[in-house]
This record gives structure tokens, C-alpha cells and sequence, in this order.
């Protein structure tokens, strides 16, 4: 064992033998660890505020006051248990003519369109109620004055629309939210609700305000239901199901996927009983989704005032309005959702070359080369500028090989390390940010993106790579924006941290397509907001079985956050990957949005076995061959806010086995895809109601749980009954690729026609088509395209007869 690891140890050992340094242990806090407020919540030196009834309220405008009661946490001791609970608590601020015992603050309704209500509330005196927001499509949400009609109901208010209806009662305050046949589902949480119902202390909705500084947070406390669930938060790699845990929404570098900490947090998430959340806010969040007390959800926001955005109806309906209003993802060129290859790193000119002429050589298909850390003169310490000593002629490398089919990658980040020569530039512009000092407040140089300048700085660096050629640029690291830093917009890192990648994703994004017109970045990190700035990847993945699981379960996650787009690492990226695993990955991957082989070295399959090599080419064909269905549903993707790597309840919401399923996902809308997380010769599909035909053996199976080989390409993939896969002849590169010419494959066990969508690159339009059945034969229904392409009709026997 190295020296340092047995010195940490004897140094743990002593502090967990003494009491009080356990404790100090305990409080240990390292640099950007997650900032959880929930303690905040169960302090004895804090003061809580319990809403407790409405005040004045104008049913015209939705809007009024919410009175508050004063309370402080007191012991209650019984038979060698303690127990914290709330009391009522007098005043205690001189002179007393002067503030407000039980103040009485602003709370109103506002809505949105007939699915969207919002509900905002604050704990004091907000000077910039309604600033824009980079979070909000225009940074405003829009206003519905028709949807919502208004009636008094006994003890309070009611506001329906044709999707549902928001109560408000005056005493006990609560605030109901019900669908559109009148169920309850969810309401604010009262004092009364738990005092007398449970011994258990529980915080109803409220806010905190702090002894040591007097900062103020609030608590958006709702009721769960007993079989209810709860999906999103970003990309989360923990259970799938959040009903139960605490989640923290702090963008961190989780530094691999089997952890609670995420790259990428998000603040909205969706119940299984009809409605969704957006909590908008920058700051730190915590999310006690019924783990601390199991019919409650308390949502524990930093923020000084409550900004609640609320949808109404099925998962689909919820995605849509939620991207509606923070943004749906913009369509990604259709090179980028080819194969990307990658390692950690690629030092050279020369080195990219030989890439490129190996991927061919071993016609594996591909679009990408990307280089990562290396390409500096100094590894990792960017400076903008390829290493002139190893990359003689960039610009030529990148027509050159643009020319047999490639784009190029780059690898940067937003921190400047001190021996980094632009660092001096960037303090001397005030360009980074700042201590409570003015110095810099860790080792590195941070960007202030919330400093138009910076961005302009940073932008102009960005573009002179991509009129290089440069086809994306990776939108590294971003999590670390520092917490008790001071920065140009006026806010510290409290508000800024987390919405640190949003600006990142934005400035890398907006510059890219002003220069070569493509909606393409290569992100870690996000925020509400930055699915409009695709695409984003999973971070770095461990090397088993149980990281791909995880990787997966972030994905979905992901997508029910409002993101089309997301990737990962096939194979995960830490040390080098064993075949097995590589080759179950592989087929994982091939069936994401987007596809990229990146990590530890050995990542070219050609590195590998000659068994393993074929298995990778198999499954990188499929994908190319299933190019148009990917395109298409992209775009509905882009229409819709609907995640590509989809949770299956998303198009099965009214099945109640499709909620419980997190180790497999639809692939778009008709496809159905089962990793392989084990190597095992088979493994156990849940298929929700109707048929499904296996793509790869052309095998027809039932609903339910069934057991399931994997084919050629390691994976259970299937196909919906009467679903329509478009096809296109297989190609080395997108680029390679002929349009006008299209295979429409009809997968019908029992149905008489087959529906899908093709979009073409050339104008990016969505475009419905069906084929009928005639006999044993399926032919075109309609032609949307009028004779600009060739169709060549078969169904999947045919296919498979004719690709072998």
C-alpha cells in the first residue's frame, strides 16, 4: 500500500477514536463540495417563518399575501430520546414598533398556457422581481390570460383550465393542484397537516431565516401520494426513482457515475401522478422527495423567494411545456450524430492523420476525430493554439481531412491554471472571478462569462479555431464556477455556481453556429436552459458492469429533464476496458443520440482482438444503416422536447410496469433497446402491451416480461408492431451518404400498415409516411416527397434477406 494512502489511514483512524474530532471530521468541507441547505432547515439557532394563511388577495390578478407565523426549534425529551420540534416563538428584534412579527408577504398565481401555472412567493423585499432570465426562452415566460377562468369555491379560490385547476384556501393556507377530472394532485403541506397526524417534526411550507446572517431560503413543501413517483433532477445517477432520496442540485465534477454528485444538475423534475416541477433558480437546491418523512416533498431552495412553474398532464405533455418555456433543443448537424473517436489523448498531427486513414483502412464507420487535452503545447493548459513543434499545418490537416469525411474536435476549458501565459491577460482585464479581496479566489483563473467582455474575449479565441475548420469545440469541466466568489453580474457563486455551465454551453454554442452555422457543442456541465445548446455527454464513466448500468439510469434521467441530446463513453473512460464490456458498451452507445469512443487508451478498435474488432464494426453499421429513422426522430425530438434515449413510460405512460423500468429505453419512438450489463447469454426484457419484433432475428414477441437473447450486436433491440424504420445504404461517412435514395421497412406482426417519419438534411423537414399492407406486401401510401427520392418498400424480413 503506498505510504500516502497508510498515513490517511492512521490519521482517520485517530479522529474516529476521539469524539469531538469525529465530529470536526464531520464538518469537514472540501473545494465545491455540493452545497446542501437542508440542515439549514433543522438549526436551533435559525428562525422559521410557517405559512399560515392568505391574507388580502385580488382573484383579478391572482395575487396577494401570504400571512406568516414565527417559530424556532425547542427540545422535548422523553424517556432518553430527543426530539426537535417546532414551537411558536415571540419576537426578537429591538425595537419591537419596528418589524414584523408574523409578516405578511407577497404570493401570487401567474399563468402560462393551459397546462402551466406559476407560483412564486417571497420571504422579503425583492428589488428585481422581474428581471430577464437566462433560463427562459427570451428570458420571460409568457403570459395566458384566456385558459384559466376564475370561481370562488367555500374557503377560498379556484382557477380551472381545460387540463386542471389550482386552488387556493385562505385557512389553513394550502394551495391545491388538480387534474382535469378533479383528483388531487399534490398541495402545499401546513403546519396542521403533521402536528397532530404524526409524531414526527416535519417542515410545512416556509421559510428560514439565518442566525448568521440573516439570509433567507425557502421551503416549497408538497404532499406525495402513497404509490406516487418521482423522475429527473438532471442527469442523476442514482436510482432511477427518486421518490425516497434527497437530492442535491449543485453542478459538481462528479468524477464517474456511481456517486450521488452530478455534472450535470437540473431543477425541474416530473411525478407519475401528472404534473411536473421547474424550480427557478440558480441557487442551491435540495430536494427531499419523501426521504426524511415519506408523504412530503420539500423542495429546500437557496433562493429568497419561491419561483414554482407547474404542469399539468402526461409525461410528454410535461416535456413539452417545460421546453417550451426554458427552451427545446436546437437540430445538431447531421455529421455529429456519426461516429466521433477519441481517446485521452491524440498529441500530434501526424497521429490524427493515421486515425483517420486506420477508421477507413478498417471501414469503420466515422465522422469525428476529436483531440482532446494534447493538442496544446503543453498538455492540458490551454492557450487556444495547436502545438506548433507537432501540428505543422493545422488548417491543412482539417480541409484535408474533412475531404475523406472527417470533422474535427478540440478539448478546452475555463480555467487558467498560474503558469498558463494568458492568465496575467485575463486578471489584468478584469476578465475572471474575483475574492471578496478582488484576488482570485482559487489556484486557477475562472472566466466571468456573467462579464459580456469575457465573453467576447473568450468567443474571439473560440472563432479563430473554428475558421480554422474546427467543427466543434468540447465545453470541458464548467462545474467548479467558485461558490463564494464575486462576479460581474453583482451576485456571488451562490447564484452564479450553478448557473456557471448555462453561460458556458451558451457562449461556446452562440459563437459556433455565428461562425459556421452548426448547432454543435461537446458539454459536460449544464443548467435549466442549456438543452438548447446540444449536445452534452455523461462525464467519466468507470470501466464495469455496474457504471453502465449507471450511465444509463443518468441518461433517462437526463432526458426527463428536457434534453433531446447525450452521449457517453463507450466503454467507459478511467483505465483500459475488457472486450467484453467494450463490445457490450459499443452496442450502447451505437444506439444513443450520439456516439463516441473516448478514454483511457486502447479506444481504436483496431487495437483490440479481431473478434472484437468485427463486433464494433457490426454494431457502428447498424447505426449508419438506421441513419435516416436517427435523423428523423432527432427532429421530432427537436419539436417536442423528447429525450432520443427515452424512458419507456414516456410512450407508454398508462402502463404501470413501464414506470418501474430503468435498465432499458426506447431509442426514439419505435424503437426498444436492452443493454447487455452482464456478459450472460440472455436477459430479461420488459415489453409493454402489443408486439415487438426483434430487428436482429426478426422473432415476434408479446407484452410482458420475456426472455431475450441478444444478436450479432450485443443488445436487445426491437421494433413496435407497425412501426416504419427508414433505412439508408451504408456509408464510411454522413457525408458519403445518398439521400435520394431510402430503404422503408415496414415491422408488422399483426398490423395492416407501418408508420414512421423521414426528415432530409436538405431542409430539415419532418415528413409523416405510411406504408399499407397488400397481401404479404407492404407498398407507400403516400409520398410526401413527391418523387425527389427513390423508395425502395420492404419489410424486415426482406431487409434482413437483402443485407445478407
Amino acid at each position: 500500500m503506498p505510504k500516502h494512502r497508510l498515513y490517511a489511514g492512521a490519521f482517520l483512524l485517530g479522529l474516529l477514536t476521539h469524539g469531538k474530532a469525529f465530529a470536526q471530521l464531520q464538518n469537514m468541507k472540501l473545494l465545491n463540495e455540493p452545497i446542501d441547505i437542508s440542515d439549514d432547515f433543522r438549526s436551533f439557532t435559525n428562525t422559521y417563518y410557517l405559512a399560515d394563511s392568505l391574507g388580502k388577495f385580488d382573484p383579478a390578478t391572482a395575487s396577494g399575501e401570504v400571512q406568516y407565523k414565527r417559530y424556532n426549534y425547542y427540545t422535548r425529551q422523553a424517556f432518553n430520546n430527543m426530539l426537535g420540534v417546532l414551537r411558536p416563538a415571540a419576537a426578537n428584534e429591538f425595537p419591537t414598533t419596528e418589524y414584523a412579527a408574523a409578516p405578511a408577504l407577497p404570493f401570487s398565481l401567474e399563468f402560462v398556457s393551459a397546462r402551466t401555472v406559476r407560483i412564486r412567493a417571497a420571504s422579503g423585499p425583492q428589488l428585481h422581481p422581474n428581471a430577464e432570465s437566462l433560463m427562459l426562452v427570451g428570458g420571460r415566460a409568457p403570459v395566458d390570460t384566456k385558459s384559466w377562468q376564475y370561481s370562488q369555491v367555500a374557503g377560498g379560490h379556484r382557477y380551472t383550465s381545460a387540463y386542471g385547476s389550482v386552488t387556493v384556501l385562505t385557512y389553513p393556507w394550502h394551495v391545491e393542484i388538480r387534474d382535469a377530472q378533479g383528483k388531487l394532485l399534490t398541495k402545499t403541506i401546513h403546519h396542521r397537516d403533521n402536528a397532530d397526524a404524526s409524531y414526527t417534526p416535519v417542515m410545512p411550507f416556509s421559510f428560514v431565516r439565518r442566525a448568521q446572517d440573516y439570509s433567507r431560503s425557502m421551503s416549497a413543501a408538497f404532499a406525495l401520494s402513497p404509490d406516487e413517483k418521482i423522475f429527473g433532477c438532471g442527469e442523476s445517477f442514482t436510482q432511477f426513482n427518486k421518490r425516497g432520496q434527497k437530492v442535491v442540485l449543485w453542478a459538481d465534477d462528479a468524477n464517474g457515475v456511481q456517486n450521488e454528485t452530478m455534472y450535470k444538475p437540473i431543477p425541474f423534475f416530473m411525478s407519475s401522478r401528472g404534473y411536473g416541477m421547474f424550480m427557478h433558480t440558480s441557487s442551491p437546491i435540495t430536494c427531499d422527495f419523501g426521504k426524511y418523512f415519506n408523504a412530503v416533498n420539500s423542495l429546500l431552495i437557496g433562493d429568497d423567494a419561491l419561483d414554482l412553474f407547474v404542469f399539468l398532464g402526461e409525461p410528454k405533455d410535461v416535456l413539452d411545456e417545460y421546453t417550451t418555456l426554458t427552451g427545446k433543443a436546437a437540430m445538431p448537424p447531421l455529421w455529429s450524430f456519426g461516429f466521433w473517436q477519441s481517446r485521452i489523448t491524440y498529441f500530434s498531427e501526424k497521429e490524427g492523420r493515421e486515425i483517420a486513414g486506420k477508421l477507413r483502412e478498417n471501414r469503420i464507420p466515422a465522422d469525428v476525430i476529436h483531440f482532446d487535452t494534447g493538442w496544446f503545447t503543453t498538455d492540458w493548459r490551454t492557450d487556444y493554439k495547436f502545438a506548433p513543434a507537432r501540428f505543422a499545418d493545422p488548417k491543412g490537416m482539417i480541409t484535408d481531412l474533412k475531404k475523406e469525411g472527417f470533422h474535427i474536435s478540440l478539448w478546452q476549458l475555463p480555467y487558467f491554471t498560474p503558469r498558463n501565459t494568458l492568465t496575467p491577460e485575463l486578471i489584468a482585464k478584469g476578465l475572471v472571478v474575483k475574492d471578496a479581496k478582488g484576488n482570485l479566489p482559487y489556484e486557477d483563473a475562472t472566466l466571468d462569462f456573467s462579464n459580456p467582455a469575457t465573453v467576447t474575449w473568450y468567443q474571439d479565441k473560440i472563432a479563430g479555431l473554428l475558421k480554422l475548420g474546427v467543427g466543434a469545440i468540447k465545453v470541458d469541466f464548467g462545474e467548479a464556477a467558485p461558490a463564494t466568489g464575486l462576479y460581474y453580474s453583482g451576485r456571488t457563486g451562490f447564484y452564479e455556481h450553478n448557473l456557471y455551465p448555462l453561460r458556458y454551453n451558451k457562449a461556446v454554442a452562440d459563437i459556433t453556429r455565428k461562425v459556421s452555422g452548426d448547432n454543435i457543442i461537446w458539454a459536460r456541465s449544464t443548467w435549466a436552459g442549456s438543452q438548447r445548446y446540444p449536445l452534452h455527454w455523461g462525464g467519466d464513466a468507470e470501466n464495469t458492469d455496474d457504471a453502465m448500468a449507471a450511465e444509463l439510469r443518468g441518461g433517462l434521467s437526463f432526458g426527463l429533464s428536457g434534453f433531446s441530446f447525450w452521449s457517453h463513453d463507450i466503454g467507459g473512460f478511467v483505465e483500459r476496458t475488457p472486450e467484453d464490456l467494450f463490445t457490450r458498451w459499443a452496442a450502447f452507445g451505437m444506439l444513443s443520440s450520439h456516439t463516441r469512443s473516448h478514454g483511457a487508451p486502447p479506444k481504436e478498435a483496431w487495437l483490440l482482438s479481431p473478434e472484437f474488432l468485427k463486433n464494433f464494426r457490426l454494431a457502428d453499421e447498424m447505426r449508419y444503416k438506421l441513419m435516416p429513422y436517427i435523423y428523423a426522430q432527432a427532429r421530432q425530438c427537436t419539436q417536442k422536447g423528447l429525450p432520443m434515449v427515452r424512458a419507456l413510460f414516456v410512450e407508454f405512460p398508462q402502463d404501470a410496469g413501464a414506470w418501474l423500468v430503468d435498465n432499458e429505453y426506447m431509442f426514439g419512438s419505435d424503437m426498444l433497446v436492452a443493454p447487455m450489463f452482464e456478459a450472460a447469454p440472455q436477459r430479461n426484457v420488459y415489453l409493454p402491451a402489443g408486439k415487438w419484433i426483434d430487428y436482429q432475428s426478426g422473432q415476434v414477441y408479446a407484452g410482458g416480461w420475456q426472455t431475450i437473447k441478444p444478436g450479432a450486436v450485443q443488445a436487445v433491440v426491437l421494433v413496435r408492431d407497425g412501426a416504419m424504420i427508414p433505412h439508408i445504404k451504408l456509408a464510411q461517412s454522413t457525408m458519403q451518404m445518398d439521400w435520394k435514395s431510402l430503404h422503408l421497412v415496414a415491422y408488422a406482426a399483426d398490423a395492416q400498415a407501418a408508420k414512421g417519419y423521414v426528415c432530409l438534411p436538405a431542409d430539415n423537414v419532418l415528413r409523416e409516411v405510411t406504408l399499407t399492407k397488400q397481401g404479404s406486401a407492404f407498398q407507400l401510401a403516400n409520398d410526401p416527397l413527391k418523387g425527389k427520392v427513390k423508395w425502395q418498400v420492404q419489410t424486415n424480413a426482406e431487409y434482413a434477406k437483402a443485407g445478407e
